[in-house]
């Protein structure tokens, strides 16, 4: 990026020039760190149109890898957008901006039922970007059968047996377990974890994979009858691609989450992070991103533009119970770690 300069500006001594050419070249530049495929390219340019500042977008596939980064230091990012668990995590560790959300425009256009929730009680920290849940999809073409319970996918029948891909860590994948076994999120408990560790471990014979990356092409493709996934993922491969999938309601219930914009601990551009907040919570961006990403929106949409129903759109409107995953203790997600090492040994 060019910086004009005056004659009085060369003045300026070595240093002070290179720190305001920094200073200049960050607020000019925007990073994101955000899911995969979950910001819609046209607000992006739609962003940069607007303010003149120019936007990265990089993908992560598990909130795993935004706390690894954040916890490295300098990760270069902007903007976050992890889950509530993990927001709540990176809040207790400082690994956060304290960017004073209920004062930002952006807080006016949060849904009342998802202000100072749980992990953000004083609303300092994160707006919400979509909310949705965990579950499994399958592919009608390879599997026929009912898709009501968690059996189907942790204990499949024979005509899923090597057909059925998992997530490569842990997160989701354990509270689905743990709502099928009847056994509370972030269980301190050893003997529960061992049942969780005992079902996924019989589980294991039957997986083709334990991979984030190209869900869409597994299960759209029929490479694998089942997936674990998320609902609105589900629902763009079934209409985007005319893909012949459907979105598991078990009985049990779904894992459910809540991503939020957030701003890394000495992110360089904490100004344009909050712009880019306030420019994707508007209402008119806020369906657009809506309609983009399909999944549930926290924030205030038109709802006459908005392109999911009922109808339409049944992944996104559950009808089996949904329940949030939480931030673990220490001993808990210590037990999570040594059944998921143990089981991909």
């Amino acid at each position: 990026m060019l910086i004009k300069t005056s004659p009085i500006r060369y003045l300026m001594t070595g240093v002070a020039f290179f720190s305001l050419t920094v200073a200049a070249h960050a607020e000019g530049k925007l990073a994101i760190y955000a899911w995969a495929d979950s910001i819609a390219p046209e607000l992006v340019e739609k962003f940069e149109a607007e303010t003149g500042i120019d936007v990265t977008v990089d993908a992560f596939s598990s909130n795993e890898d935004v706390l690894t980064k954040l916890q490295a230091g300098s990760s270069g990012y902007d903007v976050v957008t992890p889950s509530q668990h993990f927001v709540k995590i990176m809040v207790d560790s400082g690994l956060l901006e304290d960017i004073q959300a209920t004062s930002m425009a952006a807080y006016q256009q949060v849904l009342p039922n998802w202000q100072k929730q749980w992990w953000d009680p004083t609303g300092a920290y994160s707006i919400p970007l979509a909310y949705g849940n965990a579950g499994f999809t399958v592919n009608r073409d390879v599997y026929k059968g009912p898709v009501d319970s968690w059996k189907i996918y942790f204990e499949p029948p024979a005509e899923l047996q090597g057909k059925i891909a998992s997530l490569a860590q842990p997160d989701e994948v354990i509270g689905a377990a743990e709502n099928y076994l009847g056994i509370e999120y972030c269980s301190e408990d050893p003997a529960q974890m061992k049942r969780v560790f005992d079902l996924l471990s019989n589980q294991k014979q039957f997986v083709a994979a334990y991979s984030s990356d190209n869900i869409e092409n597994r299960i759209g493709g029929g490479e694998v009858g089942a997936h674990f996934w998320w609902d609105g993922n589900s629902l763009r491969l079934r209409r985007n691609d005319k893909a012949n999938v459907e979105y598991a309601m078990p009985k049990e219930g779904l894992v459910g989450w809540v991503d939020s914009y957030v701003v890394p601990k000495g992110a360089g551009n904490i100004e344009g992070a909050k712009k880019f907040i306030d420019f994707m919570t508007r209402t008119d961006n806020a369906t657009v991103e809506y309609n983009y990403y399909a999944h549930s929106s926290p924030l205030k949409i038109d709802e006459k533009t908005a392109l999911y129903s009922k109808e339409n759109a049944p992944e996104l409107f559950p009808t089996v119970p949904v329940k949030l995953s939480k931030a673990c203790s220490p001993a808990a997600q210590e037990l999570i770690t040594k059944v998921w090492t143990q089981l991909l040994q």
